[in-house]
């Protein structure tokens, strides 16, 4: 089966030793298609720019299975994506949530990203199958956070011990399960080795 992984950065971008950078040579590798936009002022993040892009994205993947890759801010992007979905806009398979910020997180340059409260007929109409994974430690999303968030919207999640905020400071270069989990949807994410 064809599929195409749109991998979406959080707030500041995803650096050159990022988790999603090695995920997305990995792909490369395997002929797995991908698309890795630069959402615009990764800074500044001003969410309607963000929502613009992801739909631009959304419009142009290719027939075949479509898995969306959030890290960080980007979960919140996919969750308002989600309760503004209407039939025109492209319905992706699987969608993986890597540490959404919990609702009581804040930053002064983000524009929009307040989380949404949690729909799970949204959520269920814009994917086949959500699922998300945080670490135990993250500051911008506790356990209890992740596990009423997964609970709200009714999908399972995985939790990281030392994963913090599961991204370059936190040791998540090469992360080979969360592309185990690409390639087979039954893989639980695990920390990196």
């Amino acid at each position: 089966m064809d599929r195409h992984v749109l991998l979406l950065h959080g707030f500041g971008g995803s650096g050159p030793s990022h988790w999603q950078r090695w995920l997305r040579e990995e792909l490369a590798q395997r002929g797995v298609g991908w698309d890795f936009p630069e959402l615009p002022e990764p800074d500044r993040p001003v969410l309607a720019h963000w929502l613009a892009v992801l739909r631009d994205r959304l419009s142009a993947v290719p027939d075949g299975e479509v898995v969306v890759v959030a890290h960080s801010c980007a979960c919140t992007l996919w969750l308002h994506h989600t309760r503004e979905w209407t039939e025109d806009l492209h319905r992706v398979d699987r969608v993986l949530l890597v540490a959404p910020p919990g609702p009581r997180w804040s930053h002064p340059d983000l524009t929009g990203f307040d989380p949404p409260r949690p729909d799970p007929p949204s959520i269920a109409r814009a994917a086949g199958k959500t699922r998300l994974v945080g670490g135990d430690d993250d500051p911008a999303c506790t356990p209890e956070e992740l596990a009423e968030l997964a609970g709200a919207i009714g999908v399972a999640y995985d939790l990281i011990p030392g994963g913090v905020h599961l991204n370059t400071a936190s040791g998540y270069g090469p992360w080979n399960s969360v592309l185990d989990w690409v390639l087979d949807e039954k893989t639980a994410l695990v920390a990196a080795r």
